[in-house]
Order: C-alpha cells, then sequence, then structure tokens
C-alpha cells in the first residue's frame, strides 16, 4: 500500500511524493517487481486493445507492438541508469546513491508508462495524452533534493534526465520496429 501510495503522491504532488519517497524504505527491487514489471505487463496487454476498434490491425501486429512498447521501457530503465550514473559518478558511488538514482528513474518511468497506458486505452491518437509526457520534467526537478544533486548541476542533471526518460522510449520502438516489422 506504501507504494501505491508513493507512486499516486510523486505524480500528484512530487515534492510531497518525493519526500515521501526519500523517507519510505521501500527496496528498489520491490518497487521494481511489484510496480514497474506489472505496470510494463499491462502496457503489453494495453497494446491489444487498439485491435477491438480497428478491424485492419492483425494478431501479429498488436502482438509485435506490444513487445515492442514492454522493450521500450524494459530497456530504458537500464540504459537510463546506466548513462546518468556515468555522467554523474558521484551519483552511484555508494550502493544507497544508487538505489536513490534507481528510485527516480523508476518512479518516473512509472508516471510515462501510465500515460502510454491511457494512450493506448483511448482510439485513436489522442495526444493530450502525450502532451501530459512534458510534465515529467517538473517530477524529475523536484526529486533532486532526494538525489542530493549540487545547485550549480541541477538544471543540466534535469534537462539529461527528461531527454534521457523522454526520448530513449521512442528511439527505442522506432529502431525495433524497423527491425520486427
Amino acid at each position: 500500500m506504501d507504494l501505491l501510495k508513493n507512486i499516486i503522491l510523486v505524480i500528484i504532488s512530487p515534492r510531497v511524493g518525493w519526500e515521501e519517497i526519500n523517507q519510505a524504505t521501500i527496496p528498489t527491487g520491490r518497487v521494481l517487481s511489484s510496480a514497474f514489471y506489472p505496470l510494463l505487463a499491462l502496457l503489453a496487454l494495453s497494446a491489444f486493445v487498439p485491435g477491438l476498434y480497428d478491424s485492419t490491425l492483425t494478431l501479429s501486429m498488436l502482438l509485435m507492438d506490444a513487445i515492442i512498447l514492454f522493450a521500450a521501457y524494459f530497456f530504458t530503465y537500464f540504459i537510463s541508469s546506466y548513462l546518468l550514473g556515468g555522467f554523474y559518478p558521484e551519483l552511484v558511488k555508494t550502493k544507497g546513491a544508487h538505489d536513490r538514482l534507481d528510485d527516480y528513474i523508476i518512479y518516473n518511468l512509472i508516471f510515462l508508462v501510465v500515460l502510454r497506458i491511457v494512450h493506448n486505452l483511448l482510439p485513436g491518437d489522442f495526444t493530450p495524452v502525450l502532451f501530459l509526457m512534458l510534465y515529467m520534467p517538473w517530477m524529475a526537478y523536484r526529486g533532486l533534493g532526494n538525489l542530493g544533486i549540487k545547485e550549480n548541476k541541477a538544471t543540466k542533471f534535469v534537462i539529461i534526465a527528461s531527454v534521457l526518460l523522454l526520448l530513449t522510449p521512442f528511439v527505442i520502438e522506432w529502431v525495433l520496429g524497423l527491425i520486427i516489422k
């Protein structure tokens, strides 16, 4: 229940949510296994919904879309963790610091995955839902206190983290779409 509360809090009120996450003792592995991975599975299942109202989509096309969506966000977590840890080695010197960085990435990605699920459930390309993805940099900015980023590096970190988290899934989707489809 604390995990769901933290997810809702970080979306509704990022400052309060990040403070709550910082105080909570939920291990990163539990956040992954109890929230992020199940949401990825739900995202993959939501890729089949357009087949209900679009008769031109075949089961194999929907299955490929489900695999691509799952892989895009799954690999985004690992790529972002690796790259942000490389760009900011001071964030991954200790185990606790690395866990905070991973939590930062996971909670921001959870928001993006929820938006993609909602987008998949709506008929057509309902782009206002995708515009809500622009809220993620604000969430990322409010989570900086959790990471201990110095003020002079804060803006640069938020920009790098936001670009990684927002663009990596789309790049992976595009590359996998070229390979698979």
